[in-house]
């Protein structure tokens, strides 16, 4: 099955929580779609989109391969954390150490700045050799704020096969990430259920 780009399918919708945590839309930029799958950080050209998208890199940022891998690499971590909570497991000490050394790596607390444009205000610095770093360091304060809240009990994966994207639960009896994901397994169940009909 090959790798499909951002341009050749359009990814879902984001998951209940994303516009909350960008740590559970990081994690989501990873997609399994029923016409394949969708990596939104596959290239440094869309993986620059996503992080300026979601105020993590400045608006002419761009990240070079060796930090999208890089980028990837703590998705993976990101994303076997969500896992382990969701089931119940004890956190893997590898994502674990991924985590905390991107919260070490680059400090996220915003800074007081002046400017003619804004005035006194605060916000992180982007040097452009940093980018990865920072929004790294971003997003693993995030993950461990959804991880250790309030959210992480409402915490889950998409029922809706073959989806493998995390959302917080609005609702106890919410099993699907989207729509789409929920009408696709009714749809799933209802040509099975004729199917079964057919064959009587």
């Amino acid at each position: 099955m090959s790798q499909r780009t951002a341009t050749a399918t359009a990814p879902p919708p984001p998951a209940p929580g994303a516009e909350q945590y960008p740590a559970l839309d990081f994690a989501n930029s990873l997609l399994t779609l029923p016409s394949g799958p969708l990596d939104l950080l596959g290239a440094p050209g869309p993986a620059s989109e996503w992080l300026v998208g979601h105020g993590l890199a400045p608006e002419a940022g761009r990240v070079m391969e060796p930090c999208t891998v890089r980028l990837r690499a703590f998705r993976g971590a990101v994303r076997e954390l969500l896992d382990a909570r969701v089931a119940g497991r004890p956190a893997p000490p590898g994502a674990l150490a991924a985590v905390n050394e991107a919260l070490a790596a680059a400090p996220s607390v915003p800074l007081l700045r002046w400017d003619a444009e804004h005035g006194l205000h605060r916000s992180l610095p982007h040097p452009a050799d940093r980018i990865a770093d920072r929004a790294m360091a971003r997003l693993a304060a995030d993950a461990a704020d959804l991880l250790t809240g309030p959210d992480a009990e409402r915490l889950a994966r998409c029922g809706g096969a073959p989806c493998s994207r995390f959302y917080v639960r609005t609702h106890a009896a919410r099993h699907w990430c989207s729509t789409r994901c929920g009408d696709r397994v009714r749809a799933a169940r209802a040509y099975a259920r004729k199917r079964a009909e057919q064959q009587d």
